[in-house]
C-alpha cells in the first residue's frame, strides 16, 4: 500500500477533500496536511511539511492542489528530494512518472474539472518509472 501525503491551499481544498476520500476508498494510507477550510491560507505552510515527510521516507509520494498548481509546485521543488510535476492532462501525469520519476503531482484546481483531477491522481499513483535512459537524467536533477 502506498502512503500518500496531500496538501494545498484554500483554492484546492474542495478537490483535496474529494481526493482524500477517493484514495481511502481505494486502499491508500493518506496523511492530509490541510488546509481544512476555504479561508485564505499560505500554501507553503502545508506543502513544506508534506515534502519533508516524503524526503524523510514517511510517505511514498504526494499530491499538491492549489488554484493554478504553480505555487504548490514551486514550493515542493525547493526540496532536494522532491520532483514535483504540474499536470493538467492525463498524459502529463503518466509522463511525469514514466520519464521523470515525479514523487509529487500538482493539480491546478481552477483549470481542470474534478473528474480529470481524479483521473490524473490515479494515473500518477499507478504509473511506474521506466528507468533506463531516463534514470541518468533524473539523477542529474538534484543540486546536491
Amino acid at each position: 500500500m502506498k502512503k500518500v501525503g496531500i496538501g494545498g491551499d484554500h483554492a484546492g481544498v474542495e478537490y483535496k477533500d474529494k481526493v482524500v476520500s477517493f484514495l481511502k476508498d481505494n486502499g491508500y494510507e493518506v496523511k492530509d496536511f490541510g488546509p481544512n477550510s476555504t479561508d485564505s491560507v499560505d500554501y507553503p505552510d502545508y506543502i513544506h511539511p508534506m515534502a519533508t515527510a516524503i524526503e524523510n521516507g514517511e510517505l511514498d509520494c504526494g499530491i499538491a492542489i492549489c488554484g493554478s498548481g504553480n505555487g504548490v509546485c514551486m514550493t515542493a521543488n525547493k526540496h532536494q528530494g522532491i520532483r514535483a510535476a504540474l499536470v493538467w492532462q492525463n498524459d502529463l501525469a503518466a509522463l511525469s512518472r514514466q520519464h521523470n520519476n515525479a514523487n509529487v503531482v500538482c493539480i491546478p484546481a481552477r483549470f481542470v474539472d474534478y473528474d480529470l483531477a481524479q483521473e490524473m491522481v490515479s494515473t500518477f499513483l499507478t504509473t511506474d518509472f521506466e528507468g533506463g535512459r531516463h534514470e541518468r537524467r533524473v539523477d542529474k536533477i538534484s543540486c546536491q
